[in-house]
């Protein structure tokens, strides 16, 4: 079992262009799942869309990152006010592990794997073929922010200020991962 005292929050490369990121949430299992796949609760910390599951089948994810805090932070200039992007489920096993596609063209990949620990539940991202050093930064930093909500959510707190939060840990993460 891992100590909530010894987990580093930050995400590590495992390999090249690999990022591993995890955090202990509270439980149970089924409500750490819920907030991955159902676009509602997915909505309030990371991105909204419908999510079917069945492996091949094609979603959207919208973010509105403006929205995931009150007050939002602020926003940088080059960050649009809405992102979206088209996944495909590659797996999906509820509720331990679900994999997509991280784009259209398949390029990358994110493998979402919880696994229970007491009544915590240990939620572990791993984001694969990230292409560059801006991207790596860009997801880092996103990953985090994003947890830290969904840890806030999950506990009944409140969040950071999402940009805020998110440019503070892009610096932190330019010094942590090697160039």
């Amino acid at each position: 079992m891992t100590d909530t005292m010894t987990l580093d929050a930050y995400g590590r490369l495992i390999e090249p262009a690999t990022l591993k990121i995890q955090r202990l949430l509270p439980g149970p299992i089924d409500r750490v799942w819920a907030y991955l796949t159902d676009g509602e609760l997915r909505r309030q910390w990371l991105a909204s869309g419908v999510m079917g599951s069945k492996p091949g089948t094609s979603f959207e994810f919208v973010w509105r990152n403006d929205e995931l805090t009150d007050p939002p932070g602020q926003r940088p200039a080059h960050m649009p006010e809405e992102h979206r992007m088209t996944c495909t489920i590659l797996e999906f096993e509820a509720p331990h592990r679900l994999v997509i596609s991280w784009g259209e063209k398949q390029t990358g990949q994110v493998d979402f794997s919880l696994e229970e620990q007491g009544d915590k539940v240990m939620l572990t991202i791993i984001h694969r073929r990230v292409p560059d050093r801006n991207v790596l930064l860009n997801v880092s930093s996103g990953w985090h922010a994003h947890l830290d909500i969904l840890a806030a959510r999950l506990a009944g707190t409140t969040p950071a200020p999402h940009w805020d939060h998110w440019v503070s840990l892009r610096k932190e993460y330019e010094q942590r991962l090697p160039a």
